[in-house]
């Protein structure tokens, strides 16, 4: 069985960040949805849970930090190309979200981001097939 891996993210309102997330093509699993939380699916293996901020200092003992002023995680998704990178930014823009850097090109590898509605910020990149070696 393959690991599955849960990213758990704090959100100020998760209504919004549903509505988001389903602007940038997102689908969600009603299975693990309520008022509190939702899981995002990004891939067959890889989810991340949208929690309320009360729901997600049930988990933590930690003082949760305002992600539009410190930084506590960086989550970076793969695309499939150059293009999907920049339509995914431009969707996130688009839905509200902003952009923290510059488009960053090192040739064999392509790379952008945005930051969702609660400051959290979202690498995303393209890598040339020929670049990756097989180990």
């Amino acid at each position: 069985m393959a690991t599955k891996i849960f990213v758990n993210l704090p959100v100020n309102d998760l209504k919004k960040s549903i509505e988001f997330f389903t602007k940038l093509d997102f689908s969600f699993n009603p299975q693990f949805t309520d008022e509190t939380a939702t899981c995002m699916i990004v891939g067959e293996n890889i989810f991340v849970m949208l929690l309320t901020r009360d729901k997600f200092k049930t988990f933590t003992p930690k003082a949760i930090c305002d992600a539009t002023k410190c930084t506590e995680v960086l989550v970076c998704l793969s695309c499939e190309s150059r293009d999907q990178v920049n339509e995914m930014v431009r969707k996130a823009v688009a839905a509200g979200g902003s952009t923290y850097n510059e488009p960053q090109d090192h040739g064999f590898m392509y790379g952008h981001g945005f930051q969702d509605l609660d400051g959290h910020i979202w690498e995303l990149i393209y890598m040339e097939p020929s670049a990756i070696q097989q180990g």
